[in-house]
């Protein structure tokens, strides 16, 4: 009889490196499906990657922060926080409202702290002009208030409208390829590395 060799385990340096995508707004008519819909895209078929969605729009919670949230809030941190503890790895899809970066994503990330700590974070983000990049300069300066690591080179959309088709296609796809791909390296880099130095020695001891 032959025996099975059993398929190997992945190790924390050879298992896919899990990351939330975070959609950030929640505005009725919003176009940040279709951003969302391009980034996924691009992390369908890499190897050092899962993505877990994580729509602001799912979720309601309450903008008084409380150490003793009542049930509906407890409800939705229940199924919220889990998912970005379990998280290696954030990137943000953001929206720019009045030069910087929507209300319920702020909310989000006030309710928790630990869930984003020694964890990289990258930004992909649109508009008008500005592209959203002043959005993505205000979340720099949040997450390193709370130990995160923001990656350097975004991917951003000025005119965001104009880029996409009916079908929600990029028109020139091949002219914001390369960036996404830079980022993807970036993030996979810091993600990997903070995440076997963790596993080393836990953040914060």
């Amino acid at each position: 009889m032959e025996l099975m060799t059993p398929a190997p385990v992945p190790s924390a340096t050879t298992a896919p490196l899990k990351v939330a995508v975070i959609l950030a707004s929640n505005r009725e008519g919003r176009f940040a499906p279709v951003i969302a819909d391009w980034f996924l895209s691009r992390t369908a078929d890499h190897p050092d990657i899962e993505t877990d969605l994580v729509d602001i729009a799912d979720l309601d919670l309450p903008y008084a922060l409380s150490h003793r949230p009542g049930p509906d809030a407890t409800a939705q941190l229940a199924e919220i926080t889990p998912r970005l503890a379990a998280a290696d790895a954030f990137v943000v899809v953001t929206p720019e409202y009045n030069h910087s970066f929507p209300a319920p994503l702020k909310n989000l990330i006030d309710w928790h702290r630990a869930e984003w700590q020694a964890k990289p974070v990258a930004f992909v983000s649109y508009g008008g002009v500005s592209g959203g990049l002043r959005a993505v300069e205000h979340l720099r300066q949040v997450f390193a208030e709370l130990h995160a690591v923001s990656i350097r080179d975004t991917v951003s959309f000025h005119n965001a409208g104009a880029l996409f088709d009916d079908d929600r296609r990029h028109r020139d796809p091949a002219a914001v390829d390369a960036a996404a791909k830079t980022l993807l390296d970036q993030l996979v880099w810091w993600g990997q590395a903070l995440r076997e130095a963790k596993a080393v020695r836990p953040y914060g001891d």
